[in-house]
């Protein structure tokens, strides 16, 4: 293990510091923070069971969930997401469906539902967006496509891309901004910045302490921050063949390209030479030509 507090990335990490009933009120900050404007602030929450949230094997890979609920009935799934899947955006508005079902009565019913938010907090970024730097939370309700009216202001979901976030302490104005400089980096600080002086933070320094850990709690600790690391290896790994298979067939493509071009003006065999391509693909290349 590095570092002196544990990673909110691994297992472990986001449940002790977001899911124990000792600390909720760590995650209720984190929610007023998130949500305030459009939920106002939550006085309370309690956590509910989450047998069918992240049931099947390929979701218990890559995610780590919390479901809750607040006093005045609004359902929370909250899920720490390290690598991206397929049907990511599918697979989130699945999970969202149980809440929403979880409130209908038996007998007679109107259907009046309490507001459902969908939180990711995601160690990987769209694929779709990947260009946009500038682009860290997404926001999403049911809307109308022309209008871009929301239809729908119950239904809720908000993803953090954290890749995106690279302020400094000293550039973190916000407490909301404080929450993101933590996530991202408390697994690599060495002790409290003067800067988080908050109460709020105060203790989730104190829960996030290694040191302070059963010897029961370091093993399970232990096996969570191995299995991120495995993870971000895998990733990593992936991530390095796509550039490598991208590279070489860039290149192959441009050789393509400048053995055309040399068709008309050189023998085969002096092309092979200039291009580095075999002879049998040059030949494909003239009888194309």
């Amino acid at each position: 293990m590095s570092g002196k507090f544990i990673n909110p990335f691994t297992d472990f990490g986001f449940k002790k510091l977001f899911g124990e009933e000792a600390n909720k009120d760590i995650l209720m900050d984190f929610l007023n923070e998130l949500l305030r404007e459009e939920e106002g602030e939550i006085k309370s929450i309690s956590f509910l069971k989450n047998e069918r949230l992240g049931s099947l094997d390929a979701d218990r890979k890559a995610i780590f969930d919390i479901y809750c609920e607040s006093s005045s009935g609004e359902k929370f799934i909250v899920e720490m997401q390290k690598a991206k899947q397929d049907f990511f955006k599918e697979r989130s508005v699945f999970y969202s469906t149980f809440p929403i079902r979880d409130q209908a009565s038996k007998g007679t019913w109107n259907y009046d539902l309490k507001a459902v938010y969908t939180i990711g907090i995601l160690d990987f970024i769209f694929q779709d967006d990947k260009a946009d730097s500038e682009k860290l939370i997404y926001r999403v309700k049911l809307s109308d496509i022309e209008t871009n009216k929301v239809f729908y202001d119950k239904l809720t979901f908000v993803y953090l891309e954290m890749p995106k976030f690279h302020k400094t302490l000293e550039q973190c104005h916000t407490h909301f901004d404080k929450w993101l400089y933590l996530l991202k980096n408390l697994g690599e600080l060495d002790e409290r910045p003067a800067k988080l002086k908050e109460r709020i933070f105060k203790k989730l320094f104190g829960e996030a302490e290694i040191a302070n850990y059963t010897q029961k709690q370091l093993a399970e600790y232990e096996e969570s921050l191995k299995y991120y690391w495995d993870l971000n290896n895998v990733i990593d790994s992936a991530r390095a063949e796509g550039e490598a298979k991208g590279k070489a067939e860039g290149e192959l493509a441009k050789a393509k390209e400048i053995a055309k071009s040399l068709l008309d003006l050189l023998d085969d065999d002096t092309i092979a030479a200039k291009t580095g391509l075999p002879r049998d693909e040059i030949n494909i290349l003239r009888r194309l030509h």
